[in-house]
């Protein structure tokens, strides 16, 4: 029995040091030599400052910027605290932010609803390209660009499925509304 004891005592230990330091150690390693960008968050640093995360969501507001999804998470985009609101299609407090968000869209058409309801982790980074581009002309005349070059900027944006068939083609709002930027400085 004594023996018996030990040996599992001693499979315990070895397993533990082995599964739980050894292989998320060996793990971390070779994630940050093969894939460092991603092991990272995707991170877009600019002047020593990191400005976001290519697959965090960031609020943006304003009219001269593309909206994001509206978030459910925390207090709005916060990392630590990512969730859906978790509210069904006839919640009152559901269908009264989203009329919210669909009166304080400006746009041509019906509102997308990538652009009124939140993603499942509050957090998406994407919006779909026909969100992108029923922002356009609210953004170029902010701007005081022409809508066909905000158009074409979009048109850069937009993302493939994935091998052509996984996903949705998408637009990432904090890369566009950087180029953005860059455009207009």
């Amino acid at each position: 029995m004594k023996k018996t004891l030990i040996t599992a005592c001693l499979y315990t230990v070895v397993t533990a040091v082995l599964l739980g330091i050894g292989y998320p150690l060996a793990m971390t390693g070779i994630a940050q030599v093969f894939f460092r960008d991603k092991a990272n968050g995707q991170l877009i640093v600019e002047g020593g400052t990191v400005v976001g995360s290519k697959i965090i969501g960031q609020p943006f507001t304003g009219a001269n910027y593309f909206h994001s999804r509206p978030s459910a998470a925390g207090t709005g985009y916060d990392a630590g605290n990512s969730s859906g609101s978790n509210l069904g299609p006839t919640n009152k407090a559901l269908v009264d932010r989203v009329a919210g968000s669909v009166a304080s869209e400006k746009g041509d058409g019906p509102v997308p609803v990538d652009l009124v309801t939140a993603s499942g982790s509050g957090l998406d980074p994407d919006i779909s390209p026909a969100a992108a581009y029923y922002q356009v002309a609210r953004v170029a005349g902010a701007r005081g660009l022409s809508a066909d070059a905000v158009r074409a900027l979009v048109d850069r944006h937009v993302t493939q499925r994935q091998f052509g068939l996984l996903g949705e083609p998408r637009v990432n709002v904090l890369l566009l509304n950087r180029d953005l930027d860059g455009m207009t400085k």
